[in-house]
């Protein structure tokens, strides 16, 4: 299965791993949890208790008008959304490309009053 890895402090990366559960924790270093903030049939795979055991902060998710709603701790991956309950599967070169171009910049966060903010990395 071809995936898109977003640790926190690289650009994003292709890899190739077996779509088995083993494997896929292995790559976010615990227990996995799936979440679907995107409207295209991506998953977001990251580490369940990622905050909770203080791994780095990684990337933030955006609603509609640019504003951080949530952001991701520990490394996470992309792959293709399960359609009709079945597994998990590849990325296309086009989501690749997509989802490398969104995770390109690793960012540094800072809390200014009640808000967080991000700041990106520059190339």
């Amino acid at each position: 299965m071809k995936i898109l890895v977003v640790e926190a402090t690289c650009v994003p990366y292709e890899k190739e791993i077996t779509p088995s559960l083993a494997e896929m924790q292995a790559v976010v270093g615990g227990t996995i949890q799936a979440i679907y903030p995107f409207k295209e049939p991506i998953a977001l795979i990251c580490n369940d208790e990622a905050k909770l055991l203080g791994l780095p902060l990684n990337r933030a998710l955006y609603d509609g008008n640019g504003r951080i709603y949530d952001v991701i701790a520990g490394t996470f991956f992309l792959c293709e959304a399960p359609v009709d309950s079945s597994s998990f599967a590849s990325l296309n070169d086009m989501e690749i490309q997509q989802f490398k171009h969104r995770f390109r910049h690793p960012e540094l966060f800072v809390r200014v009053g009640n808000h967080v903010v991000a700041i990106r990395a520059k190339e």
